[in-house]
Protein backbone atom coordinates (compact mmCIF):
# COMPACT_ATOMS: atom_id res chain seq x y z
CA UNK A 1 0.00 0.00 0.00
CA UNK A 2 2.92 2.38 0.67
CA UNK A 3 3.88 2.30 -2.99
CA UNK A 4 0.42 3.74 -3.75
CA UNK A 5 1.36 6.76 -1.65
CA UNK A 6 4.43 7.20 -3.83
CA UNK A 7 2.24 7.17 -6.93
CA UNK A 8 -0.12 9.75 -5.41
CA UNK A 9 2.80 12.02 -4.51
CA UNK A 10 4.21 11.57 -8.03
CA UNK A 11 0.95 12.89 -9.54
CA UNK A 12 1.38 15.95 -7.34
CA UNK A 13 4.93 16.47 -8.61
CA UNK A 14 3.84 16.23 -12.24
CA UNK A 15 0.90 18.59 -11.75
CA UNK A 16 2.90 21.23 -9.88
CA UNK A 17 5.65 21.05 -12.48
CA UNK A 18 3.13 21.80 -15.24
CA UNK A 19 1.64 24.62 -13.17
CA UNK A 20 5.11 26.13 -12.77
CA UNK A 21 5.52 26.03 -16.56
CA UNK A 22 2.25 27.95 -16.97
CA UNK A 23 3.39 30.54 -14.42
CA UNK A 24 6.75 30.87 -16.17
CA UNK A 25 4.98 31.44 -19.48
CA UNK A 26 2.78 34.14 -17.94
CA UNK A 27 5.82 35.95 -16.54
CA UNK A 28 7.72 35.57 -19.81
CA UNK A 29 4.85 37.34 -21.61
CA UNK A 30 4.42 40.17 -19.13
CA UNK A 31 5.44 42.65 -21.86
CA UNK A 32 3.66 40.91 -24.75
CA UNK A 33 1.03 43.20 -26.27
CA UNK A 34 -2.50 41.84 -25.88
CA UNK A 35 -1.38 38.73 -23.97
CA UNK A 36 -3.94 37.15 -21.65
CA UNK A 37 -2.70 35.22 -18.63
CA UNK A 38 -3.38 31.48 -18.27
CA UNK A 39 -4.86 29.90 -15.16
CA UNK A 40 -4.43 26.23 -14.24
CA UNK A 41 -7.38 24.05 -13.20
CA UNK A 42 -6.84 20.79 -11.31
CA UNK A 43 -9.06 17.80 -10.62
CA UNK A 44 -8.75 14.79 -8.34
CA UNK A 45 -8.17 11.33 -9.79
CA UNK A 46 -10.37 8.30 -9.13
CA UNK A 47 -10.94 7.22 -5.53
CA UNK A 48 -10.47 3.74 -4.14
CA UNK A 49 -13.71 2.94 -2.32
CA UNK A 50 -12.70 0.56 0.50
CA UNK A 51 -16.01 0.82 2.36
CA UNK A 52 -19.10 2.49 0.97
CA UNK A 53 -21.15 4.98 2.92
CA UNK A 54 -24.21 3.28 4.39
CA UNK A 55 -22.61 -0.16 4.74
CA UNK A 56 -23.88 -2.09 7.74
CA UNK A 57 -21.74 -2.07 10.86
CA UNK A 58 -24.25 -4.18 12.76
CA UNK A 59 -27.75 -5.44 12.26
CA UNK A 60 -29.26 -2.05 13.07
CA UNK A 61 -26.46 0.43 12.32
CA UNK A 62 -24.56 1.61 9.26
CA UNK A 63 -21.58 3.78 8.37
CA UNK A 64 -22.35 7.48 8.30
CA UNK A 65 -19.49 8.03 5.84
CA UNK A 66 -17.50 5.73 3.63
CA UNK A 67 -13.80 4.89 3.55
CA UNK A 68 -12.33 6.19 0.33
CA UNK A 69 -8.72 6.89 -0.56
CA UNK A 70 -7.73 9.31 -3.30
CA UNK A 71 -5.22 8.39 -6.00
CA UNK A 72 -3.83 11.84 -6.70
CA UNK A 73 -4.43 14.83 -8.90
CA UNK A 74 -3.91 16.00 -12.44
CA UNK A 75 -3.94 19.25 -14.35
CA UNK A 76 -7.31 19.24 -16.12
CA UNK A 77 -6.92 22.29 -18.34
CA UNK A 78 -5.78 25.88 -18.57
CA UNK A 79 -8.10 28.80 -19.11
CA UNK A 80 -7.37 32.32 -20.32
CA UNK A 81 -8.22 35.30 -18.14
CA UNK A 82 -9.81 37.77 -20.56
CA UNK A 83 -9.68 40.77 -18.26
CA UNK A 84 -8.86 44.12 -19.83
CA UNK A 85 -5.19 45.07 -19.96
CA UNK A 86 -4.17 48.68 -19.47
CA UNK A 87 -3.92 50.86 -22.58
CA UNK A 88 -0.50 52.32 -23.39
CA UNK A 89 -0.36 55.41 -25.56
CA UNK A 90 2.11 55.12 -28.45
CA UNK A 91 1.06 57.93 -30.79
CA UNK A 92 1.36 55.59 -33.78
CA UNK A 93 -1.70 56.00 -36.02
CA UNK A 94 -1.83 52.27 -36.82
CA UNK A 95 -1.49 51.11 -33.21
CA UNK A 96 -5.07 50.21 -32.29
CA UNK A 97 -6.38 48.77 -29.04
CA UNK A 98 -9.76 47.34 -28.08
CA UNK A 99 -11.43 48.72 -24.99
CA UNK A 100 -14.03 46.12 -24.13
CA UNK A 101 -14.84 42.81 -25.79
CA UNK A 102 -13.76 41.52 -29.17
CA UNK A 103 -10.76 40.37 -31.20
CA UNK A 104 -9.06 41.58 -34.35
CA UNK A 105 -9.27 39.14 -37.27
CA UNK A 106 -6.04 38.19 -39.01
CA UNK A 107 -5.58 36.09 -42.17
CA UNK A 108 -2.85 33.53 -41.44
CA UNK A 109 -0.51 32.07 -44.09
CA UNK A 110 -2.29 28.69 -43.98
CA UNK A 111 -5.61 30.30 -44.89
CA UNK A 112 -7.14 30.16 -41.43
CA UNK A 113 -8.29 33.24 -39.56
CA UNK A 114 -6.51 34.05 -36.32
CA UNK A 115 -7.94 36.22 -33.56
CA UNK A 116 -5.84 38.55 -31.44
CA UNK A 117 -5.99 41.46 -29.02
CA UNK A 118 -2.65 42.77 -30.26
CA UNK A 119 -3.31 45.77 -32.49
CA UNK A 120 0.26 46.60 -33.49
CA UNK A 121 -0.37 47.20 -37.20
CA UNK A 122 1.53 48.80 -40.06
CA UNK A 123 1.41 49.08 -43.87
CA UNK A 124 3.18 46.73 -46.27
CA UNK A 125 4.65 47.71 -49.65
CA UNK A 126 1.18 47.66 -51.24
CA UNK A 127 -0.32 49.83 -48.50
CA UNK A 128 -2.34 46.99 -46.97
CA UNK A 129 -2.76 47.06 -43.20
CA UNK A 130 -0.88 44.10 -41.73
CA UNK A 131 0.44 42.81 -38.41
CA UNK A 132 4.09 43.01 -37.39
CA UNK A 133 4.55 39.55 -38.93
CA UNK A 134 3.06 40.72 -42.25
CA UNK A 135 -0.31 38.96 -41.89
CA UNK A 136 -3.24 40.80 -43.44
CA UNK A 137 -5.84 42.32 -41.14
CA UNK A 138 -9.42 41.34 -41.98
CA UNK A 139 -11.41 42.93 -43.53
CA UNK A 140 -8.56 43.97 -45.80
CA UNK A 141 -7.86 47.72 -45.77
CA UNK A 142 -5.49 49.50 -48.14
CA UNK A 143 -4.06 52.91 -47.33
CA UNK A 144 -3.20 55.08 -50.39
CA UNK A 145 0.55 55.84 -50.47
CA UNK A 146 -0.08 59.58 -50.79
CA UNK A 147 -2.28 59.74 -47.66
CA UNK A 148 -1.22 62.51 -45.31
CA UNK A 149 -2.83 61.08 -42.17
CA UNK A 150 -4.84 58.06 -41.02
CA UNK A 151 -7.81 58.19 -38.67
CA UNK A 152 -9.41 55.17 -37.02
CA UNK A 153 -12.71 56.06 -35.37
CA UNK A 154 -13.98 54.35 -32.23
CA UNK A 155 -16.60 52.55 -34.36
CA UNK A 156 -13.92 51.11 -36.68
CA UNK A 157 -14.24 53.42 -39.68
CA UNK A 158 -10.81 54.02 -41.23
CA UNK A 159 -10.37 57.27 -43.16
CA UNK A 160 -7.40 59.13 -44.65
CA UNK A 161 -6.65 62.72 -45.45
CA UNK A 162 -5.60 63.12 -49.07
CA UNK A 163 -3.58 66.03 -50.50
CA UNK A 164 -5.72 68.91 -51.73
CA UNK A 165 -8.94 67.54 -50.20
CA UNK A 166 -10.89 69.07 -47.34
CA UNK A 167 -12.98 66.06 -46.40
CA UNK A 168 -11.36 62.84 -45.19
CA UNK A 169 -11.80 59.83 -47.47
CA UNK A 170 -13.15 56.59 -45.99
CA UNK A 171 -11.04 53.57 -46.99
CA UNK A 172 -12.43 50.74 -44.89
CA UNK A 173 -14.21 49.42 -41.82
CA UNK A 174 -12.55 47.40 -39.06
CA UNK A 175 -14.80 44.75 -37.54
CA UNK A 176 -14.37 42.71 -34.39
CA UNK A 177 -15.08 39.07 -33.61
CA UNK A 178 -16.21 37.38 -30.41
CA UNK A 179 -17.21 33.85 -29.45
CA UNK A 180 -19.90 32.16 -27.35
CA UNK A 181 -17.10 30.40 -25.41
CA UNK A 182 -13.82 32.30 -25.46
CA UNK A 183 -12.22 29.63 -23.25
CA UNK A 184 -12.59 27.22 -26.16
CA UNK A 185 -10.20 29.23 -28.35
CA UNK A 186 -6.87 27.53 -29.01
CA UNK A 187 -3.67 29.55 -28.44
CA UNK A 188 -1.52 29.31 -31.55
CA UNK A 189 1.54 31.44 -30.78
CA UNK A 190 2.28 34.88 -32.21
CA UNK A 191 -0.46 36.21 -29.90
CA UNK A 192 -3.06 34.42 -32.04
CA UNK A 193 -6.08 32.37 -31.05
CA UNK A 194 -7.77 29.84 -33.33
CA UNK A 195 -11.44 28.87 -33.52
CA UNK A 196 -12.30 25.36 -32.31
CA UNK A 197 -15.57 23.38 -32.04
CA UNK A 198 -15.59 24.24 -28.32
CA UNK A 199 -15.41 27.99 -28.94
CA UNK A 200 -18.34 28.08 -31.33
CA UNK A 201 -18.49 30.11 -34.51
CA UNK A 202 -17.32 33.72 -34.43
CA UNK A 203 -19.77 36.57 -34.02
CA UNK A 204 -18.65 39.35 -36.38
CA UNK A 205 -19.79 42.92 -35.78
CA UNK A 206 -18.64 46.52 -35.90
CA UNK A 207 -17.32 48.09 -32.69
CA UNK A 208 -20.13 49.23 -30.36
CA UNK A 209 -22.48 46.63 -31.88
CA UNK A 210 -23.60 43.28 -30.39
CA UNK A 211 -21.60 43.84 -27.22
CA UNK A 212 -18.31 44.65 -28.93
CA UNK A 213 -15.93 47.18 -27.42
CA UNK A 214 -14.62 50.37 -28.97
CA UNK A 215 -11.36 51.00 -30.78
CA UNK A 216 -8.73 53.39 -29.43
CA UNK A 217 -6.26 54.70 -32.00
CA UNK A 218 -2.66 55.42 -31.06
CA UNK A 219 -2.50 52.95 -28.18
CA UNK A 220 -1.91 49.26 -27.52
CA UNK A 221 -3.27 46.94 -24.85
CA UNK A 222 -0.64 45.66 -22.45
CA UNK A 223 -0.53 42.16 -21.00
CA UNK A 224 -2.96 41.53 -18.14
CA UNK A 225 -0.42 39.43 -16.22
CA UNK A 226 -0.34 40.38 -12.53
CA UNK A 227 3.34 39.93 -11.65
CA UNK A 228 2.78 40.03 -7.89
CA UNK A 229 0.08 37.35 -8.04
CA UNK A 230 2.24 35.20 -10.32
CA UNK A 231 5.13 35.40 -7.83
CA UNK A 232 2.79 34.37 -5.00
CA UNK A 233 1.54 31.45 -7.11
CA UNK A 234 5.15 30.50 -7.88
CA UNK A 235 6.05 30.30 -4.19
CA UNK A 236 2.90 28.29 -3.46
CA UNK A 237 3.67 25.89 -6.33
CA UNK A 238 7.25 25.47 -5.18
CA UNK A 239 6.12 24.63 -1.63
CA UNK A 240 3.55 22.14 -2.92
CA UNK A 241 6.21 20.51 -5.08
CA UNK A 242 8.56 20.25 -2.10
CA UNK A 243 5.83 18.69 0.07
CA UNK A 244 5.06 16.06 -2.59
CA UNK A 245 8.78 15.32 -2.89
CA UNK A 246 9.00 15.01 0.90
CA UNK A 247 6.10 12.55 0.86
CA UNK A 248 8.00 10.31 -1.58
CA UNK A 249 11.11 10.48 0.63
CA UNK A 250 9.05 9.61 3.71
CA UNK A 251 7.47 6.58 2.04
CA UNK A 252 10.90 5.46 0.86
CA UNK A 253 12.20 5.64 4.43
CA UNK A 254 9.21 3.64 5.68
CA UNK A 255 9.83 0.90 3.11
CA UNK A 256 13.53 0.85 3.94
CA UNK A 257 12.70 0.45 7.65
CA UNK A 258 10.41 -2.47 6.88
CA UNK A 259 13.03 -4.14 4.67
CA UNK A 260 15.71 -3.82 7.34
CA UNK A 261 13.64 -4.88 10.35
CA UNK A 262 11.42 -7.64 9.06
Amino acid sequence: MSTFAMHVAKTGLNSQQLKMQVIANNLANVNTTGFKADRTNFESLLYQILRGAGENTSEDTSLTSGLSVGTGTRLLNTSKLYTQGSLINTGNSLDISIEGDGFFQILLPDGRVGYTRSGVFSRNAEGTVVTASGYTVQPEITIPPEALSITVAADGIVSVQMPGEVEAQEVGQLTLADFPNRQGLQPNGESMLIETPASGEPIIANPFQEGMGRLVQGSVESSNVNVVQELVDMIETQRAYEVSSKAISSVDEMLRFIAQNI
